[in-house]
C-alpha cells in the first residue's frame, strides 16, 4: 500500500499523521504528538515524529512515498530543511495546509475570505485569506492568548480555591475539559479538591477571548474585507464554551473540525500525496507586511552544544530513513515563503 506522512511543527512540539494517500480525512494508520523539551531545538520533535512514523510503516511492511512538514515561519522551515534536506521533504506554509484540508473536507467557503484562528500553546495566530486563490490578505500573532496563558490563569484560580499545583498539572486539567464537562483537581500535598467546569474555564479566559476577538476585527479592518467565516484551529479550540464565546463576540459563522489540533498535519498529507519534495509558498497581495522570524531561545552555551549534537545525530538518522525509502534525491533549494506577520494596530 502507498502511505504518506504529514507533520505539523509548532512551538509546543510536533504532530504527525500517517495514512494512505487517498484517505487523508479518515482515521489514520498511526499518529503521534511529540512535545518539545525545554531547552531543546524546536526541530527535534519533528525529527522524532518522522522517525516514529517511518518505524510504524516499516513494521507494517509498507512504503511511504511522500513526507510533508508544515512550518509557521521561515526560521522553522530553515531548521527542517537543514536537518532533513529540502529534496527529501515538502515544506508547506501552515496556513496553506490548513486551508487545503478545510477545502478538502468541504468546510471552507467557495468564495469570499476566511480567517484562520489558530489557538496554540504560545498564542493565537490569525491569518485572513482569500478562499478562491489561497492568497493571504493579512495576518498577525498575539502572545498572551493561548494554552500557556490559560494554564497560568487556571493555576492561579486553583490556588485561590486552596488547590496548589503547577502549570503543567493545570494544563492537564484544561486538556481534560476538552472531552469532559467537569474535572476534579486535587492538591498532591493536602488532598484538597476543587471542581472545574468548562464554563469556569470560559469565564476565567473571558478577557483574553475578548482580546482575541478584537484582534480578528482589527485584521479585518486592515484588509477592509469582512471574513465570511472563522476557522477555529489548534488544540485550545477543543473547549466548546470558549469557541461559542468567540462566535458570539464576532457574530460570524464558525468552522470547526473534530480534531482541530491535527488540521495542519492532515493538510500536509494532501501535499505529500500530490507534490515532489519542494518548498510550497503562499501568495501575498497585501503590501507592507513585516516578516517577524522566530528568534531562537536564549540558553547557556553548554545547552546549545548539547542540543545541537542531539539534533544533528537525530537528523542524520531520519534523513537516512528518508533516503532509504525515497531514493537519493538531490537537495532542492528551500524556496519556502512564510505567511506575512503584520503588527496589529495599537489599542485606541
Amino acid at each position: 500500500m502507498v502511505l504518506v506522512l504529514g507533520v505539523s511543527m509548532g512551538s509546543s512540539g510536533a504532530r504527525a499523521v500517517l495514512t494512505h494517500s487517498d484517505q487523508p480525512h479518515l482515521p489514520p494508520i498511526d499518529r503521534c504528538h511529540i512535545r518539545a523539551a525545554a531547552g531543546a531545538s524546536p526541530v527535534e520533535p519533528v525529527l522524532t515524529a518522522v522517525r516514529r512514523m517511518y518505524s510504524a510503516a516499516r513494521r507494517r511492511d509498507e512504503y511511504i512515498t511522500g513526507t510533508a512538514v508544515t512550518c509557521q515561519n521561515r526560521y522553522q522551515a530553515e531548521l527542517v530543511g537543514e536537518a532533513l534536506g529540502t529534496g527529501r521533504v515538502t515544506l508547506v506554509d501552515e496556513a496553506l495546509a490548513q486551508a487545503r484540508y478545510l477545502r478538502f473536507t468541504e468546510k471552507l467557503p467557495a468564495a469570499g475570505s476566511v480567517t484562520l484562528f489558530d489557538l496554540g500553546s504560545s498564542g493565537v495566530t490569525l491569518t485572513q485569506l482569500d478562499c478562491r486563490t489561497d492568497t493571504v490578505l493579512a495576518g498577525t500573532f498575539c502572545t498572551g492568548v493561548g494554552g500557556d496563558a490559560y494554564d497560568e490563569l487556571l493555576c492561579e484560580w486553583l490556588d485561590g480555591a486552596g488547590v496548589f499545583t503547577d502549570e503543567a498539572a493545570a494544563g492537564r486539567y484544561r486538556e481534560a475539559l476538552s472531552s469532559a464537562r467537569v474535572v476534579t483537581a486535587a492538591d498532591p500535598d493536602t488532598a484538597e479538591r476543587a471542581v472545574i467546569t468548562r464554563s469556569d474555564l470560559a469565564e476565567l479566559c473571558a478577557d483574553t477571548v475578548r482580546e482575541a476577538a478584537g484582534l480578528v476585527q482589527r485584521v479585518a479592518e486592515q484588509t477592509e474585507i469582512t471574513p465570511d467565516a472563522l476557522a477555529l484551529l489548534g488544540g485550545c479550540t477543543r473547549n466548546a464554551a470558549l469557541c461559542a464565546r468567540v462566535g458570539d463576540l464576532l457574530e460570524i459563522p464558525l468552522i470547526c473540525d473534530s480534531e482541530p489540533e491535527y488540521v495542519s498535519a492532515r493538510g500536509a498529507l494532501l501535499f505529500a500525496a500530490e507534490r515532489p519534495a519542494a518548498g510550497i509558498r503562499t501568495a501575498h497581495i497585501r503590501a507592507g507586511g513585516q516578516v517577524v522570524p522566530l528568534a531562537p531561545p536564549t540558553v547557556g552555551r553548554r545547552k546549545v552544544y548539547a542540543a545541537a549534537a542531539v539534533t544533528i545525530g537525530l537528523g542524520a538518522t531520519v534523513a537516512g530513513l528518508l533516503t532509504a525509502q525515497n531514493g537519493t534525491a538531490a537537495p532542492a533549494r528551500n524556496n519556502y515563503v512564510p505567511t506575512d506577520v503584520l503588527d496589529a494596530p495599537p489599542e485606541p
